[in-house]
């Protein structure tokens, strides 16, 4: 049987230099765990357009949908600012997304003991947090029909429309009941029924397929400004989020906040099984490409680790792999090793990216 296969596409900014560390575990599973992957790598975003004049070849687009996972770093940066919107490197994750059909992003939001003290909110609030938002992520108002600007009476009018099919909102929710079902049984569902009419479908479509396929789990609504509110109150109280695109980017991001820092977040964005029983899927972090300090050393990989940990549970099946690549994570912050992000002004010298990705190698080395 052929090996798990990976398309690597490292991105702009600090992507390469944090897929640079995820290489070296990939590397070190193959050594020490006897689990061999089919790597290649490609570009995406700014870099392809550098290349090839669009941020993603028909080439690559073809590679990622014949692959057990995609792994992507970051896109964009200012110097594409000045491009056409229909060539910025964003376009490139978009058409990733939209053409693999990857419907269900899963963030999780877990803060780890060690950061407890790193976020804004109270220690016993977030301490032990361990929650998961299910972003539908192909529909919505970011793909909805019609869009634009035009100019109507004088003066220009911009134009987005939220838009959901009920088949759009059940596989998701599936998705969201699916997880729960492993975790802890339990699903919020937010919308804004109360004043957008794909906000009633949402919440009627989410409720059906909770009646009639998972009664067993427990189900509620919730307001999307309410649950923003709930987070930043008493996020513990949620288990699994499922939210519709838009709410989903915002709603995935406070939450990112909780734990202390964008470098510490990864994703998941799954599609439908492919002939092999695998979904198609894409793992990436949560943070952007953060190009003020690209090729500083200065990046915090884990968030790109943590979603190679994710393609190992997610799509190989490797969830004790999963686990131990976790727990290595874990064991390094609780020996205060930090990048700069997870420091404060008077907290000591950080570490650099390599030495991050280092550390977390001895720690899996002491695991076996």
């Amino acid at each position: 049987m052929s090996n798990p296969s990976i398309l690597i596409l490292a991105g702009d900014g600090i992507g390469p230099e944090v897929m640079d560390e995820v290489k070296k575990i990939i590397t070190w599973f193959g050594a020490k765990r006897d689990l061999a992957f089919d790597v290649s790598e490609d570009l995406v975003g700014g870099a392809a357009y550098d290349a090839h004049g669009t941020p993603l070849t028909d080439a690559t687009m073809d590679k990622a949908q014949n692959v057990d996972a995609v792994l992507l770093g970051a896109v964009g940066g200012p110097k594409y600012d000045v491009l056409d919107f229909s060539v910025k490197p964003e376009r490139g994750l978009l058409r990733l997304r939209k053409e693999m059909d990857l419907f269900a992003n899963l963030r999780p939001a877990q803060c780890f003991d060690a950061l407890a003290d790193f976020s804004s909110l109270k220690k016993d609030v977030v301490a032990g947090l361990d929650i998961m938002i299910v972003r539908e992520l192909t529909s919505g108002i970011y793909f909805g029909e019609p869009r634009g600007i035009i100019v109507e009476n004088n003066e220009r009018v911009g134009i987005n429309t939220q838009r959901y099919t009920e088949s759009e909102i059940e596989r998701v929710a599936r998705s969201a009941f699916e997880l729960a079902k492993r975790r802890g049984n339990k699903v919020c569902s937010m919308e804004k029924a109360n004043v957008m009419e794909s906000g009633i479908l949402w919440r009627e479509v989410v409720q059906k397929i909770h009646d009639e396929e998972y009664p067993e789990v427990e189900l509620s609504h919730m307001y999307a400004d309410a649950g923003a509110m709930q987070l930043c109150r008493w996020p513990k109280q949620f288990d699994v989020i499922v939210t519709d695109n838009l709410f989903g980017d915002l709603l995935s991001d406070a939450a990112a906040m909780l734990t202390g820092s964008l470098g510490m977040l990864p994703s998941a964005s799954l599609g439908a099984p492919m002939a092999n029983g695998r979904p198609k899927a894409m793992y990436e972090p949560v943070h952007g490409s953060a190009p003020d300090i690209a090729g500083e050393g200065k990046a915090n990989p884990i968030a790109c680790i943590l979603s190679f940990s994710m393609a190992l549970r997610y799509s190989f099946d490797l969830g004790a792999e999963a686990d131990r690549l976790e727990a290595a994570v874990e064991k390094v912050l609780a020996d205060g090793v930090r990048t700069a992000d997870l420091l404060g002004p008077e907290d000591g010298t950080p570490v650099s990216t390599s030495e991050m990705g280092d550390k977390i190698i001895a720690a899996l080395d002491a695991s076996l």
